[in-house]
């Protein structure tokens, strides 16, 4: 069977492709390289020993949509492709509505057309808004208190609305918490550009001397440490979760949501300690004001998950940390060094046209 994953260049993209290209799907990449690299595409090759097609086309490309599709006998789509910073969302709503929300409207007509009814879409805990009650389950209320949740939480409303015009589709809304992690090989990881948004990627840049030192955002929250505590889950045990999520697509019609973590939290200054451990590096941080609209805890209920898709979270924090610390030891420039050796004329990676050309 033949999977779409949009997005597939990105961190958890890439993750999902291994482990279906491993469980022996076929796999179609669309991707636009805004914010992740082919180099990743190049690496899961590598890893998997398959390789794969992959489109170098925006989910807003009509055109480009509809040659992925008729080229293609897909049976299912992954849609991860969207913008995702939160600060750049403020900043920018109208790119992130016309992204996230017309592209997803794009896909989902040509899904339509191509009789293409089965769908997992990368969904967010911050559609929970500021949750009043840990730990958050899939009816906990929802809200959203920026413009990226915001469209995270649109297209949940209108996949249910396409499922009720239609009730042949199966669709499943992923909800993430905080997917940290590597694949154990250290070849793909987490490479964000600029200044890290996230807590993990931020220390892997200290402990590599990339960053001087962490900011940690506020010790005076109401927590064993006093600094906030979050739902951390590997990126490998998510990537799992949308396999899972696909086979149950493949099983039944409807619209269904879950949480995908692991139920446990942690806060900031245990991830600090636990990485200095596994990495054998000191981080140095300072503390600073709290961020306006943080909470003190947010962790996750993934029982559905479990009871209805068999699916749990496996790997532990100390597992967590040891990956991301591997990749980033391997990648002090991330996939920019590989790229740049290519660039050069030393690499053997061609380039990717709309044509659907395989990697190589």
């Amino acid at each position: 069977m033949a999977i779409l994953v949009t997005g597939g260049a990105g961190y958890i993209g890439s993750h999902t492709v291994v482990e279906l290209l491993t469980a022996g799907y076929e796999v179609i990449v669309l991707d636009n390289f805004s914010n992740s690299s082919p180099m990743s595409l190049k690496r899961v090759s590598e890893i998997t020993g398959r390789e794969f097609k992959i489109y170098n086309v925006s989910i807003l490309d009509r055109n480009g949509l509809e040659k992925v599709f008729s080229e293609n006998s897909i049976h299912a789509v992954i849609h991860f492709a969207g913008f995702k910073a939160v600060g750049e969302s403020v900043e920018a709503p109208l790119k992130y509505y016309q992204n996230n929300i017309s592209g997803t409207i794009l896909l989902c007509e040509m899904m339509q057309k191509y009789e293409v009814k089965r769908l997992v879409f990368s969904s967010s805990a911050t559609v929970y808004g500021v949750p009043k009650v840990v730990p958050i389950s899939e009816d906990s209320p929802l809200s959203a208190t920026n413009p990226y949740g915001r469209t995270k939480l649109m297209i949940e409303e209108i996949l249910e609305d396409l499922f009720r015009s239609d009730n042949r589709w199966s669709i499943s809304i992923l909800r993430y918490f905080n997917p940290i992690g590597a694949h154990d090989s250290g070849k793909i990881g987490e490479d964000p550009s600029g200044i890290p948004n996230n807590l993990v990627p931020y220390i892997t840049k200290v402990a590599v001397g990339k960053l001087r030192e962490l900011k940690i955002f506020g010790a005076d929250y109401p927590t064993k440490d006093g600094t906030g505590v979050r739902d951390y889950i590997h990126v490998v045990d998510l990537a799992m979760g949308h396999l899972k999520a696909l086979e149950k697509n493949f099983a039944s019609t409807g619209v269904s949501t879950y949480n995908l973590g692991t139920g446990k939290g942690y806060s900031v200054l245990e991830i600090v300690k636990t990485f200095e451990k596994m990495c054998g590096e000191k981080i140095p941080y300072t503390i600073t004001e709290r961020r306006p609209g943080d909470v003190a805890v947010c962790f996750s209920d993934p029982s559905k998950a479990k009871k209805e898709l068999n699916w749990s979270a496996k790997k532990e924090i100390e597992e967590m940390c040891a990956d991301s610390w591997r990749w980033q030891a391997k990648n002090q420039e991330g996939y920019d060094e590989e790229e740049n050796t290519i660039l050069a004329g030393t690499g053997n990676l061609r380039l990717i046209q709309n044509n659907g050309d395989f990697l190589y």
